[in-house]
C-alpha cells in the first residue's frame, strides 16, 4: 500500500484544489466558513442551555411552598440559562390563575426555543445552496471551455480540454463537501435542540406540580 497522506501534503491537496477550481470556489469557500462558524457558535450556545443545576426545582420547590417568592425569582434570575428564565417568567406571574402562568411560561420557552435555532435556517440554506452553486460553477465552465474551442480555428487540444473539465468538477466536488459536511452539522444541532426541548418540558411540568402542591 502507499503511504499515508501527511497533514501538510492533504494541506497542499486541497490548496491545489481550491487554486484550480476558479472563481467558482470562492461562494462555495464563503459558504463553508459560514456554515463552520455558525455550527461552532450554535454548540456552544446550545452546551449552555443545557447546564441546569440538578437541585434548582428542588430548592425551588422549598422556596414557594414557605412563601419566600423573591428568593425563587432571585435563584433563577441567578442561573441565567434557558429553563431558569422560563421559569422565572412563571414566578413573575404568580397569583395568576395556573392556567395563566402555564401559557406564561410556554411562550416564554417558544421565545427560548427561536433563539436556540437562531442560525439553523442559514445552516440549511448551505446544505442545500453549497452544492448548487457546485454544480452551477461546473456548468459555467464547461460553457466556456467549448465556447472557446468552437470559436477556435485550431484542432481541438485535449489536454487542455481535460484541464477545463477538471477544474470546471474541482467545484461539484468542493460543493457536494461542504454541503454533506453542513448536512450532519445541521442534524447534530437540531438534535441538541430538541434535547433541550425535552429537558424545558420536563422543568415545566415539575414547576407546575410544586404549584399545585399546598403551601406548608
Amino acid at each position: 500500500m502507499g503511504d499515508a497522506i501527511k497533514p501538510e501534503g492533504l494541506t497542499n491537496v486541497l490548496y491545489h484544489l481550491f487554486l484550480n477550481g476558479g472563481p467558482g470556489m470562492i461562494p462555495v469557500v464563503f459558504l463553508s466558513v459560514v456554515a463552520l462558524l455558525i455550527f461552532l457558535e450554535r454548540i456552544i450556545v446550545i452546551s449552555h442551555a443545557r447546564k441546569l443545576d440538578p437541585l434548582l426545582l428542588t430548592r425551588l420547590r422549598e422556596y414557594i411552598l414557605a412563601g419566600h417568592i423573591e428568593s425563587a425569582f432571585n435563584l433563577c434570575h441567578s442561573e441565567n440559562t434557558p429553563c431558569s428564565r422560563m421559569i422565572e417568567k412563571g414566578i413573575s406571574n404568580l397569583g395568576r390563575s395556573i392556567e395563566e402562568v402555564s401559557a406564561i411560561i410556554k411562550n416564554a420557552g417558544n421565545m427560548e426555543i427561536s433563539k436556540l435555532e437562531k442560525g439553523l435556517p442559514v445552516l440549511a440554506s448551505v446544505v442545500g445552496g453549497a452544492p448548487m452553486l457546485g454544480i452551477l460553477a461546473t456548468v459555467l465552465a464547461l460553457i466556456q471551455a467549448f465556447y472557446e474551442m468552437a470559436n477556435s480555428e485550431k484542432m481541438i487540444d485535449m489536454p487542455l480540454l481535460a484541464t477545463f473539465v477538471y477544474q470546471a468538477l474541482v467545484t461539484t466536488v468542493a460543493g457536494l463537501i461542504v454541503g454533506i459536511v453542513a448536512y450532519f452539522a445541521y442534524n447534530i444541532l437540531v438534535a441538541s435542540v430538541e434535547r433541550v426541548i425535552f429537558h424545558l418540558e420536563a422543568a415545566t411540568c415539575d414547576f407546575l406540580e410544586i404549584l399545585n402542591e399546598p403551601a406548608h
